[in-house]
């Protein structure tokens, strides 16, 4: 037993949570951070609903129409940056044809899609899950570590050929059979189909590797992106841009609701969820999970990782220029979540992920709320920062799970559960 320094209160770690799920890509923790909640200091979030020449934004129409798209060029100049339009090319093909999968219950699809007609052009692997006894399915959209190979332990899902991080079956940064199933305790896909939901998924790598000095191995040169500009897409907006392709290849799909495609990601491709769901309003949800720094987190809180932290290739070259100025950000990210408005978003923390700054991922979604407000959105229920495993769902929702920085079952669990309460 030990007092948590987030919560406060006395705990015993979830060791359910911590056996089944470990963090996938460790993080480092300088020590440098502050993790003392009364060192934070005082600090003043730009308003969301007043325009950068101090005009109040007090009608749908204004947020629409001005505020909105404000917000959405100071984060792109400033934070992710400004990522290609959708190509002029794009094919589907078919690595796979629909096949029953997880004993009948299911169909799995796989598909390469290609950007460009070149033989070498850019693409990405995606693997699709849809249930069988569903005729239009809901589907969850999310990235993956280690390839799709790791997803589930099935043996016809095809090997990722990606740049990959780092994890189990991963050698030379290079996925072996040994991968297989790795990350399944992330993906709950017996679940998700009992549920009735599908599953669609792609590794990062396959457009952009995770990894420092992997611009050139990225789809960016091919896009003619100019490493100069400071403010080129970094890692964060080409992940979220695959995710919109993902999104224009399922809409083609007679079996999948292309009015109920929902958002998932956790730790840095929470990040990138974000940022896919505030840039691509076809997207009906969002879900961030422990995202933390440059996802759901506030950057004017001294608190955990800070811009001071974070990779550069993940962002715009300019938000560096922020470094030791971040009370100049012209905004912040509870901005980020109210451009989701009026659509539902979850943002999850976990008690012992104190680098995220819990704290601050849940005043970020409280402090969007005056947004969903103004569009009529009357599912509002944040107002203090809860005790653990005590989800709080309105239309943003919030929950501070016991345990490490995972994505778990009990986090999925509280998903579908929302998912359920907002679409269906």
């Amino acid at each position: 037993m030990r007092t948590h320094p987030l919560t406060g209160r006395r705990t015993v770690l979830a060791a359910l949570s911590a056996c089944l799920v470990t963090p996938l890509i460790a993080r480092a923790q300088p020590s440098d951070a502050n993790r003392d909640e009364a060192l934070v200091g005082a600090y003043t979030l730009p308003d969301p609903l007043r325009m950068a020449n101090g005009q109040p934004v007090s009608d749908a129409a204004t947020w629409h129409n001005k505020r909105r798209p404000e917000l959405l060029r100071l984060f792109r100049d400033h934070i992710y940056g400004n990522a290609s339009t959708a190509p002029a090319y794009m094919r589907a093909e078919p690595v796979e044809a629909p096949t029953p999968a997880l004993n009948g219950k299911a169909t799995r699809q796989q598909v390469r899609l290609h950007f460009s007609d070149q033989p070498k052009g850019p693409k990405l692997d995606l693997l699709i899950y849809l249930p069988a006894h569903v005729p239009h399915a809901p589907v969850f959209v999310g990235l993956n570590f280690m390839g799709n190979q790791a997803v589930h332990a099935d043996p016809a899902i095809q090997v990722s050929e990606a740049w990959l991080n780092r994890g189990t079956g991963i050698v030379d940064n290079r996925a072996t059979e040994a991968s297989r199933g790795a990350e399944a305790a992330s993906w709950p896909l017996e679940d998700l189909i009992a549920a009735g939901y599908g599953l669609a998924t792609f590794t990062a790598g396959d457009i952009y590797p995770d990894g420092k000095d992997k611009f050139d191995e990225s789809i960016q040169p091919f896009f003619q992106t100019r490493e100069d500009n400071p403010a080129r897409w970094g890692a964060l907006a080409t992940w979220a841009w695959g995710l919109s392709r993902v999104y224009d290849h399922l809409t083609t799909l007679p079996t999948v609701d292309a009015r109920r495609i929902i958002l998932v990601g956790h730790s840095r491709y929470g990040k990138a969820a974000l940022w896919a769901g505030a840039a691509d309003e076809r997207f009906c949800m969002v879900i961030s999970n422990n995202s933390g720094e440059g996802g759901a987190s506030l950057f004017r809180r001294n608190f955990g990782e800070t811009l001071t932290h974070l990779p550069a290739y993940w962002f715009a070259p300019r938000f560096k220029a922020y470094v030791g100025r971040v009370n100049e950000l012209p905004v912040d990210q509870h901005e980020l979540i109210a451009l989701i408005a009026p659509r539902p978003v979850y943002i999850t923390s976990a008690t012992e992920d104190w680098w995220a700054d819990p704290r601050g991922e849940f005043l970020a979604a409280k402090a969007a709320q005056p947004v969903y407000r103004l569009l009529g959105v009357k599912d509002l229920k944040l107002k203090n920062f809860p005790e653990p495993d005590t989800p709080v769902q309105g239309r943003i929702a919030y929950h501070l799970r016991t345990g490490p920085h995972a994505i778990t079952p009990y986090d999925w669990a509280n998903f579908i559960r929302f998912a359920d309460q907002q679409l269906k």
